[in-house]
């Protein structure tokens, strides 16, 4: 343990040595770069595409799917024998610490189930109906079980407010705790002590708020002006001012009386004005997935990139399920935003910052 943290450290001080520089090759500013993405693949092993992407631009990290959302083919996970030795491959690969991430809230949301091997666990409406130390023990079981097989990075907890009964990506799903904030709060705090108790980072989500939501951003353009409420802040509110929030996913909402041109994962108002400034969030702004329709319909890759990043998004996710992009294309067209100037190198400099920060603490 002691040797695993001396290594841990060094890591963290050649990645911080680098960030502090003041002049950068292209390959070096490219694997800054790499390090802000997390990347979805189709494959059931570290492939020879993931093994160029760690080397070449040190791709920050990976999410995993049970099924492609196309083809409803299995994508990444079989079964827990399968997935251990491609988790624990894709990071033993890395000479730094990667991402490997999953979307595991529980109901109709898990990309490890019994039918794939594993656990299932309760949706976020049946857990509200459950007493604390059930809520405590199902949410540690599910933590402990993403350890087992790897994970570090799970997107969740859901802190949506049930406030639409007709919203079908969150309310019908079962997604949302309440349509009460505090007790959204409650619910999710203990779901974020568990996952850190087990070394598992938790991403808030959807910021800043898609439970009024009257469509799913995951097929098109999604604008809640007319039935957002501020109310829906207060889960973020609660839970960064006691400190326990490490991340926090944007949603692909538009609401104009938050910025009349873009949608939140783009808004520069909405994640530095707002979560940064107004709440005081200090963590990792992570992007809900870019190839989704409110996204992908409405922007080249090359504008999704410039808005993202300059918005104060740290970390931008490419899924491909909805999609295919790769690394390199990534990669190489945020380089030549920056050397445009039309994005700042700061702000990738910043994000490595951030995800040098975050890594170290749970490593110890």
């Amino acid at each position: 343990m002691v040797q695993l943290f001396k290594l841990l450290v060094l890591v963290s001080f050649l990645f911080s040595s680098l960030v502090a520089k003041e002049n950068y090759t292209e390959e070096e500013i490219k694997k800054l770069i790499g390090r802000t993405i997390i990347l979805g693949f189709d494959s059931f092993s570290l492939n020879t595409q993931l093994k160029n992407d760690i080397k070449n631009y040190n791709l920050g990290g990976v999410i995993l799917f049970s099924k492609n959302y196309k083809t409803k083919k299995i994508k990444n996970i079989k079964n827990p024998t399968q997935l251990k030795t491609l988790t624990s491959s894709i990071q033993n690969y890395s000479d730094y610490k990667m991402f490997i991430s999953i979307d595991q809230e529980g109901g109709k949301v898990q990309r490890l189930n019994t039918k794939n091997g594993f656990t299932s666990y309760p949706s976020a409406k049946k857990i509200s109906k459950k007493p604390k130390d059930e809520i405590k023990t199902i949410y540690s079981n599910l933590a402990k079980e993403l350890k087992t097989y790897g994970f570090n990075l799970n997107f969740a907890p859901v802190v949506d407010l049930n406030i639409n009964k007709d919203n079908y990506v969150i309310n019908k799903l079962e997604r949302s705790y309440s349509k009460d904030s505090k007790e959204v709060s409650k619910i999710a705090q203990i779901f974020i002590e568990e996952q850190k108790r087990n070394g598992i980072y938790s991403v808030l989500k959807h910021f800043p708020g898609h439970g009024s939501s009257k469509s799913d951003s995951h097929k098109g353009f999604v604008d809640i002006s007319n039935t957002w409420n501020k109310k829906e802040l207060a889960p973020y509110k609660n839970l960064i001012d006691k400190n326990k929030v490490d991340l926090i996913m944007t949603a692909h909402v538009f609401n104009k009386h938050l910025d009349k041109n873009h949608p939140g994962t783009l808004s520069y108002n909405i994640n530095t004005k707002l979560l940064r400034e107004q709440l005081n969030f200090k963590g990792l702004i992570v992007s809900d997935d870019l190839q989704m329709k409110a996204i992908a319909n409405h922007y080249t890759l090359k504008q999704t990139l410039k808005l993202a990043i300059n918005s104060g998004v740290n970390i931008l996710v490419f899924g491909n399920q909805l999609g295919k992009t790769e690394l390199k294309t990534i990669v190489n067209t945020t380089y030549e935003l920056i050397k445009e100037n039309k994005v700042p190198l700061s702000k990738i400099l910043e994000s490595n910052r951030l995800i040098n920060n975050l890594f170290l603490p749970y490593s110890i």
